[in-house]
């Protein structure tokens, strides 16, 4: 009875057994529907064929132990397959009408919700799975009890004693059989699980060190790390490009003194600082000729444990500094230009007085003094038109602006110009198109761009040279060119062409070409210069279409 019993529940489990050993990969998941209706199928036929036979009538098997574990663990397809092998297999079991009573019964209470259980079977937690497992058994046992009056056909009570003996150690060791197995498909599913857990999470942390390494190299930062005994491990492209582009075999997997050496650190070095038990050091350092800030700092692990290693970051601020020099110089510059500007406006109204008194001199002297008179006066005039034209480069003020063409304010220009040209025996070429678009201007402050323009490039020809003025209305801006054919400019000198007081000319101020881009700067333009020595210049300014949009639109 005992080895039956034995072979039975080994029978059953067999099933578990074969699922333990092949599912150990999760590309095997979709599979297990295929593997759990086959071997369950054949543990089912095996049961039925080694059934233990009971005096009596009665005989008893574990088929159910591989039905219900397939059906639910195989899914709903496992189920209807199993099914259909039990209902098959039974029927060729059956003798009398009670039989297919049983069978029927079994069908709806057992069978039929198993089926409708198999497809949502494994969504729930693992508790409430074996509490089904244990309802279907459950359910099995109370219709065996229900039946077994007319399954067992009589005896002796001593011999249905030793029968219920029997049956309640079968049952006993189907429901042992079918808690372990259950338990067991759970283990396996679980391994699988979390399997399937570990490649996520390992993919997960290659992709995060991926991009924390190409974050690393591709950072503005000066990157390297050392371990506990001071080799360097890792160090990033930006760090190598700081030291020396060719150095990478040199500092990697070496001390990091070498690095030190390299980075022209002073002694003692900020890892040196470190591995002797600070915690963090801070240092702004000179490297090679750039200004460093740099964070040294041991990494460690759990709080209270020793150094993993040493972390070194630097962040280039050279460019930084030169910015902020750069700010502090432009607020000294400005502050001086106030107070030029105050100095500058003040100075006007004693020289409008003494040249009221030298005109009034001038009146009464004789005339052999009047010319010396003339040239204090117009010393006076110019005087006073670079005191004008630096206020008006030093103020920067704001212009109203109102809509107009360019081409009516140089139309209103050409006698003034034409002028000028005549008494240096110089021609004008106006060369304008045959429609520009309105822009925002005041007319005012582009006469006097033009003019200033105009009058640098005739000072720049000699007699019989040609002034050019053109205009073109393209896509996005309206442009004025205004060429000579005078001696032209250096390169050298073209750089620093727009600079306030830097001139070309001999008796020049300087403050001309600035002024002109102080005005196109206001008029949210663009001046530029092309020249070649010997041939001539051309300034070209650009009035950008869409600043007039937007004024429009605001």
């Amino acid at each position: 009875m005992w080895k039956d019993t034995l072979l039975q529940g080994l029978i059953a489990l067999l099933p578990v057994f074969l699922f333990l050993v092949w599912y150990d990969r999760p590309k095997r998941t979709r599979y297990v529907p295929h593997f759990m209706a086959i071997v369950c199928g054949i543990a089912f036929l095996l049961n039925a064929k080694f059934a233990i036979n009971i005096d009596g009538g009665l005989s008893s098997d574990f088929r159910y132990v591989p039905l219900l574990i397939g059906s639910l663990y195989g899914g709903m397809a496992a189920a209807v397959i199993l099914t259909i092998e039990f209902l098959l297999y039974s029927g060729t079991e059956i003798r009398n009408w009670w039989e297919y009573v049983y069978l029927t019964v079994f069908l709806l209470a057992v069978l039929v919700p198993m089926i409708r259980v198999s497809s949502t079977f494994r969504q729930g937690p693992r508790v409430k799975r074996l509490k089904i497992v244990l309802l279907f058994f459950s359910a099995m046992f109370l219709i065996f009890c229900a039946s077994f009056p007319v399954w067992y056909h009589g005896g002796p009570a001593a011999v249905l004693n030793n029968h219920l003996y029997d049956l309640s150690v079968n049952w006993a060791v189907f429901l042992l059989a079918l808690i372990a197995g259950t338990m067991f498909i759970e283990l396996g599913f679980e391994r699988v699980g979390l399997q399937n857990e570990l490649q996520v999470m390992s993919r997960n942390y290659r992709g995060e060190v991926r991009r924390l390494q190409l974050f690393i190299d591709q950072a503005p930062l000066a990157v390297m790390y050392a371990d506990t005994t001071g080799i360097i491990t890792h160090i990033n492209d930006f760090t190598l490009q700081m030291i020396q582009p060719t150095v990478s075999t040199e500092v990697l997997n070496r001390h990091y003194r070498v690095f030190a050496r390299l980075m022209q650190f002073e002694f003692p070095s900020p890892f040196d600082k470190v591995m002797r038990g600070e915690e963090r050091v801070v240092e702004v350092l000179k490297i090679r000729g750039r200004t460093v800030y740099t964070v040294t700092r041991a990494v460690r692990g759990i709080p209270g444990q020793s150094s993993e290693g040493i972390l070194f970051i630097g962040h280039d601020v050279t460019e930084l500094n030169q910015l902020k020099d750069e700010v502090g110089r432009m607020e000294r510059l400005s502050l001086v230009g106030q107070m030029a500007a105050s100095i500058t406006h003040e100075i006007r109204n004693p020289m409008a007085v003494i040249r009221g008194f030298v005109q009034l001199l001038n009146e009464r002297s004789s005339d052999d003094q009047q010319s010396y008179f003339r040239i204090v006066m117009e010393e006076l005039d110019r005087a006073n038109g670079i005191i004008n034209d630096f206020l008006s480069l030093a103020q920067n003020r704001i212009v109203e602006k109102e809509t107009g063409n360019l081409h009516d304010v140089l139309n209103e220009l050409v006698p003034l110009i034409s002028a000028d040209a005549n008494m240096r025996g110089q021609l004008i070429e106006m060369r304008l198109c045959e429609e520009a678009s309105p822009l925002e201007i005041n007319s005012k402050e582009i006469k006097q761009l033009v003019l200033n323009l105009a009058r640098n490039a005739m000072e720049a020809m000699s007699d019989k040279g040609v002034l050019r003025i053109e205009t073109s209305d393209r896509e996005d801006a309206v442009e004025l060119r205004v060429t000579d054919n005078g001696v032209g400019i250096p390169q050298e000198k073209l750089e620093r062409l727009f600079e306030p007081f830097f001139t070309t000319k001999t008796n020049g101020t300087g403050l001309g070409l600035a002024l002109c881009l102080s005005i196109v700067e206001r008029h949210n333009g663009k001046i530029q210069v092309e020249s070649k020595v010997g041939e001539g210049t051309t300034f070209i300014v650009s009035f950008f279409k869409q600043y007039r949009m937007a004024a429009a639109k605001n």
